[in-house]
């Protein structure tokens, strides 16, 4: 037997997902403050212009599984889940206006006076990390005079789909994203979504919110990149359809999860260089590449966050433990441990360095050129004893992988760990009294 569901906002995301929801067998109460709107729906007609649709509602309705209104208590009375799919435009500064969503939870809360049965109340409104717990769920709580956890219940669930085929990406979505205070919050909504396809992350609220600015974030990051690649293959005459075919045939490195990850900056011969090396020579043909221009300050500013990572520590004996630009190899030009390490000294801080790969006598050619004109005493600095190295330091920075094991036995009381890598957890080596930070996790 199906659920009981009102949508609140009868736009893209509201509509559809009402659509789907009665197809799904669920009966639903589609609520919006446009009397054309509800009008539309309660004749079983689409309110908005969308594939499947019109077939959709026409069959909810037919059905007796959809209905709607401009009334919220009745909605909220007749339901046992409130779907809060209203817009969050931005204002003129580019801040998120949350009136509807504040209005429509405000609403939801006054109607909770009228029910004596528990009620879910799942926010799929675009908001931005915190809102739901620092916004939605205390409006809630204010307007029903009930506590959540208790009288009802808050989830967050993201929406994925696109404008076009949004029937098609609801049922058939790269996966479910459910956020709650506690797992078993969500028992309701996952059944909701049992029949639905794809895979199902069960997680907390803040990082629900945030996977779905991440994933807009990227999609744009994508569309920007491929046209200043575009942009630029034409400006060289350069067939950019046959580069496109090559490089996202890559499942490897480029159309994968590989740098995807947070961690530390990146270095070595070829990436700074040849960022710069496309930059200059769009600017000779007098063509402007905003975002393939803002990859290298971005790098630059993310080696200052590390380099400011250490100082907030208020320590003054470092141990840094990794050199070269990546674990593997001696290859020191452009790495980025080298310009932290710089600065390091620079503010008068005591820096010794441990790489198990890098060893001044066996460096040569452009390598030992780089080392010479940027950290010529480095010399001095560098040990391959790994104990030693991190017991000079109040502070330790991990910038290589490492061996758990071996850097926890080094290790002693009061020592803070700045990991730059990001170590998987199981490889981040723990000791009572230590503190351990990363730079951007």
């Amino acid at each position: 037997m199906g659920l009981s569901i009102s949508v609140f906002g009868m736009g893209y995301v509201g509509s559809v997902s009402a659509a789907c929801f009665t197809d799904l067998g669920h009966r639903v109460i589609g609520v919006d403050v446009s009397p054309l709107k509800v009008e539309a729906m309660a004749a079983g007609r689409t309110p908005i212009v969308e594939a499947r649709m019109a077939e959709l509602i026409e069959k909810g309705h037919r059905a007796g599984l959809l209905h709607a209104t401009t009334n919220p208590e009745e909605a909220v009375c007749n339901s046992d889940i409130s779907f809060v799919c209203v817009g969050t435009p931005s204002m003129r500064s580019g801040k998120l206006d949350l009136g509807y969503v504040e209005r429509v939870v405000h609403q939801i809360g006054d109607a909770l006076k009228k029910k004596n049965v528990h009620h879910l109340v799942v926010l799929r409104s675009t908001v931005l990390p915190g809102t739901t717990e620092s916004m939605v769920i205390p409006t809630l709580e204010k307007a029903s005079g009930a506590r959540a956890g208790t009288a009802f219940t808050v989830c967050y669930n993201p929406e994925f789909m696109r404008e076009g085929s949004a029937v098609a990406d609801f049922m058939q979505p790269p996966y479910t994203v459910l956020g709650a205070q506690q797992r078993e919050h969500l028992s309701t909504v996952r059944e909701l979504y049992r029949t639905v396809s794809g895979p199902m992350f069960e997680t907390s609220i803040s990082v629900a919110e945030m996977v779905k600015y991440v994933c807009n974030a990227f999609h744009a990051v994508k569309i920007g990149f491929a046209n200043e690649i575009g942009t630029l293959c034409k400006s060289l005459d350069v067939d950019a359809e046959a580069v496109t075919k090559i490089y996202t045939s890559d499942t490897k490195l480029n159309i994968s999860p590989a740098y995807l990850s947070p961690g530390f900056a990146f270095g070595g011969s070829c990436l700074p260089k040849d960022l710069r090396a496309l930059s200059h020579r769009a600017k000779e043909l007098d063509v402007t590449l905003p975002l393939l221009e803002s990859i290298l300050p971005s790098n630059t500013l993310h080696i200052d966050r590390a380099v400011e990572a250490v100082l907030r520590c208020g320590k003054r004996k470092i141990a840094f433990l990794g050199l070269s630009f990546k674990p593997g190899t001696d290859d020191l030009r452009e790495s980025p441990q080298v310009q932290m390490i710089k600065r390091l000294l620079g503010e008068g801080y005591q820096v010794r360095i441990w790489d198990r790969d890098v060893s001044l006598g066996r460096v040569t050619g452009s390598n030992r050129q780089y080392i010479e004109e940027v950290i010529p005493h480095i010399g001095s600095l560098l040990s391959s004893d790994m104990e030693s190295v991190v017991q000079s330091g109040e502070v330790v920075v991990i910038a290589t992988k490492i061996d758990k094991a071996q850097l926890a036995a080094s290790l002693s009381r009061e020592q803070i760990i700045v990991d730059l890598v990001n170590l998987a957890v199981s490889a981040r080596p723990i000791v009572d009294g230590t503190s351990y930070q990363g730079i951007c996790w």
